[in-house]
């Protein structure tokens, strides 16, 4: 087995790659993954991929990590035993680890390997919308920090709403409420609600958490205008629309409520072989591997509505610190994460043992409490 090393992600991280500016470190990984025996290339949404084993292969592996980061410059420097930088754990530590992983493996027979480095996963997940449509795995892990010893089961979806309520301005000295004492109703009655949906889940994951982004009032001296930005986290039983139609009720008269963008959550089973060979390659480490499920969202909530393949997430690192100014990865943590995704991919099963995938994004009907 080659000793890994950190250079490749080191040097991804050197390149700074917020969303929508991420061609030069994407330009890097597609170098770097040719150089060591994938077939990479840039495709026409700005996606890293690279892929080994033959084209033809029965079954492909798909290793969906995200190329891009959030704004904020973290100087790059390894202190103490990790990495520190912007996109150190979130989630260009992930990426590298399945691209180092996907060079080193010994592939099973009928097996190939895709790495996806994705762009804009922090934005509008252009780059994993054009992935999902252009390939379809049998399996598929998705590159995030969820420690070297845990397996992330499921993420919650999220929704996001702009709400703008116009009306004549008024004298302070009316007894009438002014847009910004309207909006903050608004706020609480969203508030309300949400606490009543939760009534009877205990688990956060089961819980809608409402967001306010920002309020904002603004006047001409003719009309007064307010402006909110709202977002909720979604548990799996509840979509983007359900949850539009439980607020739009709750608008002042004559508000506008406009429902951004969102995707529903996804809830994976622990009993397929995909979460078999990860919890056996976390052990094969003499570590004791355990399950998350992830309060935030990632491409998983993606893929999910289209591919019927297990999903899971795997990556090393603390999601704690993500987006923070203090993000940094352990590069022990780092090598360990190659080691237990090469015995994972050197232990594949077949794919028609995989079976198909026990969670998804589920239709009303289907919806309870999972």
């Amino acid at each position: 087995m080659s000793e890994p090393n950190a250079d490749l992600l080191i040097e991804l991280v050197r390149r700074a790659s917020p969303s929508g500016h991420e061609a030069a470190a994407v330009a890097f990984l597609v170098d770097w993954m040719r150089a060591h025996g994938l077939v990479a290339y840039v495709d026409s949404a700005g996606n890293a991929i690279g892929i080994r084993g033959p084209e033809r292969a029965r079954f492909t592996l798909m290793l969906l990590g995200h190329i891009d980061t959030v704004p904020g410059q973290v100087p790059v420097a390894v202190r103490d035993g990790a990495l520190y930088g912007r996109g150190s754990v979130d989630a260009k530590g992930s990426l590298a680890a399945f691209a180092e992983a996907a060079a080193q493996a010994a592939l099973p027979d009928g097996w190939r390997v895709v790495v996806a480095g994705a762009v804009c996963e922090e934005t509008d997940s252009r780059g994993a919308y054009h992935i999902r449509d252009s390939f379809e795995p049998d399996a598929c892990i998705v590159g995030e920090p969820s420690g070297v010893d845990r397996v992330a089961l499921g993420y919650k979806g999220h929704v996001w709403f702009r709400y703008t309520l116009a009306q004549a301005e008024t004298h302070s000295s009316r007894p009438e409420p002014s847009v910004g004492a309207l909006g903050a109703a608004f706020w609480h009655a969203v508030l309300s609600w949400s606490e009543n949906a939760n009534q009877g889940y205990e688990r956060h994951f089961d819980q809608v958490v409402p967001h306010l982004n920002a309020i904002n009032t603004r006047s001409d001296g003719l009309e007064a205008v307010v402006v909110m930005s709202i977002s909720f986290r979604l548990p799996p039983r509840l979509a983007p629309d359900d949850v539009r139609a439980a607020i739009a009720p709750l608008a002042a008269p004559g508000a506008r409520l406009e429902m951004d963008r969102g995707v529903g959550a996804y809830l994976g089973a622990k009993d397929n072989a995909l979460v078999r060979g990860m919890v056996g390659a976390i052990r094969a480490q003499g570590r004791r591997p355990a399950f998350v499920l992830k309060s935030g969202t990632s491409d998983m909530n993606v893929v999910c509505t289209r591919w019927l393949c297990p999903l899971i997430a795997y990556g090393p690192g603390d999601s704690h610190l993500d987006h923070t100014p203090d993000e940094h990865l352990p590069l022990d943590d780092y090598a360990a994460a190659i080691v237990t995704l090469r015995h994972f991919i050197e232990h594949l099963e077949p794919a028609a043992e995989l079976a198909p995938a026990q969670g998804t994004t589920l239709p009303a009907e289907q919806r309870g409490d999972l």
